[in-house]
């Protein structure tokens, strides 16, 4: 890990940091994980995992979540030391990696470096990191660190179930396959997402955070390679003047992958991005309420700053009841 992450979680294990520089290794990553208008409902849905005593609070803030649940996307402009919390290139740890990193942050240092884990990503780290500051923050009771650490929590343990961000190749840029984690985590969420059935079942007790945020990455690295090579059979037999056309994003129009290409593409991957994105919106639930748990299970209804109106009480319901029947209530296509 970088400074100031190595450094801070030294400090909460209450262990003296080292003074020293650590020079930037890590890859550039351009592609913003997920995709904005992914992240936007994986972090809006988790609210509606939670248990009775969680759940008031969260819907009463679930605009301040869904927000925020891109501000660890919009980090990596203004802050070096963020990218490495978002990936794992397992791949670089050689056959059966998740057989050869240890859990232990220090062991996994002791063995690679931890010049080597920051290059390469830390995000099973990073969660485990932010699980333990959103305990910290539901036994201080801290309404603004509780929804914060709540947001970039779920954002890490989102980006850790796409494939892509557990391989090297993770823009297909060695198999020349560039703009493939756009059109994976981008392009099909934003055409075709508004028909998943998200609803995976209640949030559950997670016994060892660090141990699940490892189980969610080695799902996740088990079909980088399906993500890469029917990209490459499709783009093998799929007309050339069809791959691309012209598309309007916000107030710009800009080349991107086709409709019909993105679609011939999201029949081959056979669900696998819905099921991806329902698994993140568990587990992020999931997270939220055993950090709760092992808080002590605080009384989060005296921290509710502003009740909802009644109109905006039978929304939620609405969006609530829906999730739970396998559908989803449209949102508008937020791109930043």
């Amino acid at each position: 890990m970088r400074v100031k992450y190595q450094s801070t979680l030294k400090l909460y294990l209450g262990v003296k940091p080292a003074f020293r520089i650590i020079v930037c290794l890590s890859l550039t990553f351009t592609c913003t994980s997920w995709g904005f208008y992914a992240h936007y409902r994986i972090g809006r849905l988790a609210v509606f995992t939670l248990p009775k005593a969680m759940a008031g609070f969260y819907k009463s803030n679930i605009e301040y979540l869904t927000e925020h649940a891109i501000s660890a996307d919009k980090r990596r402009y203004v802050d070096s030391t963020e990218a490495p919390h978002h990936f794992l290139n397992a791949d670089h740890y050689g056959k059966d990696p998740f057989k050869r990193i240890p859990h232990n942050w220090y062991d996994a240092a002791a063995k690679y470096t931890a010049d080597t884990l920051d290059k390469y990503g830390t995000v099973p780290w990073t969660i485990q990191y932010n699980y333990y500051r959103l305990v910290k923050a539901f036994k201080a009771h801290d309404t603004i660190a509780i929804l914060n650490t709540s947001a970039n929590l779920g954002h890490y343990i989102a980006d850790a179930h796409v494939p892509l961000h557990l391989t090297q190749n993770y823009n297909g840029q060695l198999t020349n396959q560039t703009g493939i984690h756009a059109l994976w985590e981008s392009r099909l969420p934003e055409l075709f997402s508004d028909r998943y059935n998200y609803y995976g079942g209640k949030a559950r007790y997670i016994q060892n955070p660090l141990t699940e945020a490892f189980k969610i990455c080695r799902s996740a690295f088990n079909s980088a390679d399906t993500v890469l090579m029917f990209e490459r059979l499709l783009n093998k037999r799929f007309p050339a003047d069809k791959k691309y056309e012209m598309v309007v994003h916000g107030q710009k129009e800009i080349k991107d992958y086709s409709v019909a290409y993105a679609a011939a593409y999201h029949k081959m991957l056979k669900g696998m991005v819905e099921r991806r994105m329902r698994s993140s919106i568990l587990e992020i639930g999931s997270y939220w309420y055993s950090a709760w748990v092992d808080a002590g299970q605080p009384d989060l209804n005296k921290l509710i700053k502003k009740t909802m109106s009644r109109q905006e009480v039978l929304q939620i319901e609405k969006e609530e009841t829906l999730f739970k029947n396998g559908e989803v209530l449209v949102l508008a296509k937020k791109t930043s």
